[in-house]
């Protein structure tokens, strides 16, 4: 529970590093990278400790890689409607659902 944790708190910053910028029309590109650098700063601090914890706990890099696309694609949705503002539309639900159907695949003993 503790890497998803941090895996979440880790996807909040990064999401806010990659996208804060796109809404500042008027700042320089040298500015949102400089921004963006520093907000990434505190994502590896908390992305670092969760994927060590992970893999110290019997997670492999797979798995952990595929829990942190669905992290980001969950905190990327709220952050767009909320933030962005942009519509939510159906056809992104259903690109969810096929991934959750990954995540089962990644994490299910029986096909492997």
């Amino acid at each position: 529970m503790n890497t998803i944790l941090l895996l979440i708190a880790s996807n909040i910053f990064m999401t806010f590093a990659w996208y804060y910028h796109l809404k500042q029309e008027g700042w320089p590109l040298w500015k949102a990278i400089a921004i963006s650098w520093f907000i990434a700063l505190f994502e590896y601090m908390l992305m670092v400790p969760a994927n060590k914890s992970g893999y110290a706990k019997g997670l492999s890099g797979f798995q952990l890689k595929m829990i942190q696309e669905v992290i980001t694609l969950v905190v990327f949705g709220f952050f767009a409607v909320l933030y962005l503002k942009e519509p939510f539309h159906w056809r992104y639900l259903v690109s969810f659902a096929f991934l959750l159907g990954a995540v089962y695949f990644m994490f299910s003993k029986r096909f492997g």
